[in-house]
């Protein structure tokens, strides 16, 4: 009996890291449990669950998945491709290396992007177009400069900070992370100035980076119009998801890491909005240009993720037990835009199933690349076998008028490295 004591106070006093983790790890492994048990939900992920059934199925299961094909693309050529493997995935997502950092940024940015995209579409009832710059002109199009179209983005920006500006006790966890490691969305607010000095700050010092700071506006006068994305319905709906079941507990470095790197995905995603121009006038003259912001395609803000996967900042936690730090004392902290971690990754030469690595064993490399698909690299410098395969290809392709191309089916002989 007393031994059944110990355990069970042992158990009580353990960190709840891990049970926070699988319950995160359940969700993008399979995410319809996101809205199960719906009766021991709160708030506004309570809400969407029992009631748009259609904006569950486009935020969880094409944004998840979108996010879990494009980390296959973006490392594919690596020891570590991003497998899908249910019993892999579910140790990398265990732990808080650079890999579980950039699973949890590429699928925040999926969900962010699937949503955003799907009000662009009409495909959802909840949201539509952000109309917000023509809203100030009743309804209209409005006729603005870069100057002007600078201030109605500073407004808009501050109008949503502002909503944001709760007392901090009462805000979610991931927005207290934000504020504690001056990584909120409220740091963005700066000074609009003309564009030869745009973002500075008295004294010479750069002001903060805005989102807008990567677009580039015409010369002279054109209109706000067009089905601008929503990318703010967007970011607001992946934090409910993704964000909303997970609770920081004080010493809980893997939630706070997890929190920061979701909400660097998302930020992946507004900071590559574009402005997309259409001139309109009689005989191609370009009497009137209407602009409106949307996102770029999703491999390419992957591939930016990717990039600050390759520069991940190690961390560890302060002692008040609310907030991380460098690990190392003389690295500067990580910015809202950076990957984090707290864990080392494994080597992922040879199978190891405490930490999902399955391996190089069999993966095909390439002997004349200078990147991490070579053959020495990726094979861990154990070597690697040569094979010739066939492969049928389409060739002598004629163009018949109209409208069909015709092939002929061409053997072709190709070398095959593959890893021992």
């Amino acid at each position: 009996m007393r031994l059944l004591m110990v355990i069970a106070i042992l158990i009580f006093a353990m960190p709840m890291t891990g049970f926070g983790w699988a319950e995160g790890t359940n969700i993008l492994l399979d995410p319809n449990l996101m809205c199960k048990k719906t009766r021991r939900l709160r708030g506004k992920l309570a809400e969407i669950c029992r009631h748009d059934s259609a904006l569950l199925k486009e935020i969880i299961i094409n944004g998840i998945n979108l996010g879990f094909r494009e980390c296959e693309f973006q490392f594919r050529n690596r020891r570590w491709n991003c497998t899908v493997l249910r019993k892999s995935m579910r140790k990398i997502l265990m732990r808080d290396s650079r890999e579980t950092g950039f699973v949890n940024a590429i699928t925040a940015a999926g969900v962010t992007y699937a949503v955003t995209k799907a009000c662009t579409m009409g495909q959802l009832v909840e949201c539509s177009c952000d109309k917000a710059h023509m809203r100030r002109n009743g309804g209209q199009p409005q006729m603005v400069t870069a100057a002007t179209a600078e201030a109605a983005l500073e407004r808009q920006q501050q109008a949503a900070m502002l909503r944001q500006q709760m007392p901090l006790q009462d805000q979610h966890p991931s927005q207290r992370l934000s504020r504690m490691n001056n990584a909120s969305t409220m740091t963005d607010i700066a000074p609009v100035e003309h564009r030869g000095g745009r973002n500075r700050r008295p004294g010479g010092r750069r002001g903060r980076r805005k989102f807008w700071d990567n677009i580039k506006f015409p010369e002279g006068q054109w209109e706000w119009g067009g089905c601008s994305d929503n990318v703010n319905f967007g970011l607001r709906h992946s934090r409910v998801f993704l964000d909303a079941k997970q609770r920081q507990r004080r010493s809980d470095l893997g939630t706070l890491v997890k929190f920061h790197n979701n909400n660097a995905g998302r930020l992946a995603i507004r900071d590559a909005m574009r402005l997309e121009c259409k001139c309109h006038g009689l005989s191609g003259s370009c009497t009137v240009k209407t602009c409106w912001l949307k996102m770029p395609p999703f491999r390419e803000v992957a591939g930016r993720l990717r990039d600050r996967y390759d520069s991940a900042r190690k961390v560890t936690l302060r002692n008040d037990g609310n907030s991380f730090m460098p690990e190392s004392p003389h690295a500067r902290p990580a910015n809202k835009y950076q990957l984090v971690f707290a864990d080392d990754s494994p080597d992922f030469c040879t199978p190891n199933s405490k930490t999902g690595a399955l391996g190089t064993q069999g993966r095909e490399c390439n002997v004349t690349s200078s990147g991490s698909d070579r053959c020495d690299r990726l094979c861990c410098n154990r070597g690697h076998t040569r094979r010739i395969v066939e492969e049928q290809t389409n060739c002598k392709c004629v163009f018949k008028w109209c409208c069909e191309v015709t092939c002929e089916k061409c053997l072709e002989h190709r070398a095959v490295n593959t890893c021992l």
